[in-house]
């Protein structure tokens, strides 16, 4: 069955290291933006960003020990949660974009933890200086933001199919087999 070939799955370094590399894709591509193609990031983008980090962390989080089941379910659950949160901060984003208001605008500076103030530490990296409600770039008639909906349902998605693929025993191989 396929779940649980995806329990097994989900039991290599493979399929964590696979996770990891389609993120550092992500953000590779964010800084690209950023940083070559002069795209200035909103405090949405940037918020977004640490959300695609998070399952980065999630996938470093069950690249620890894969086949043991309690770093196995911290990384599907903070990459299902980050994958959520993710997807709620875009459809935030979308809805500045295409249904701006004066009453529902994005903070003028980022907003992080005083034990962590990112855009202190890597202001290249997590420094807001755009808005929020311009379209500076599409794809295929799609904005950003609404590239990183699609982005985070579908990692999402994923999450979830693996969470239940965990309640599916995989095959063993038998001696004859």
């Amino acid at each position: 069955m396929i779940f649980a070939k995806l329990n097994k799955f989900s039991q290599s370094r493979s399929a964590w290291v696979l996770l990891l590399l389609s993120i550092l894709f992500f953000e590779m591509c964010a800084l690209f933006f950023q940083h070559i193609l002069m795209l200035a990031p909103c405090v949405m983008c940037i918020y977004e960003r640490v959300a695609m980090l998070g399952i980065g962390g999630s996938a470093l989080l069950g690249l620890i020990a894969p086949q043991l089941a309690v770093f196995r379910w911290l990384g599907l659950l903070s990459w299902g949660y980050t994958s959520y949160s993710g997807l709620l901060l875009a459809h935030q984003h979308v809805e500045y974009q295409f249904h701006p208001s004066p009453f529902a605008t994005c903070d003028a500076f980022v907003q992080f933890p005083q034990w962590a103030p990112l855009n202190q530490w890597m202001p290249w990296m997590f420094e807001a200086y755009g808005d929020c409600s311009k379209i500076v770039w599409q794809f295929l008639t799609l904005s950003m933001p609404q590239w990183l909906e699609i982005i985070f349902a579908i990692n999402l998605f994923v999450a979830f199919i693996f969470l239940i693929a965990q309640f599916f025993k995989p095959k063993r191989r038998g001696l004859f087999e």
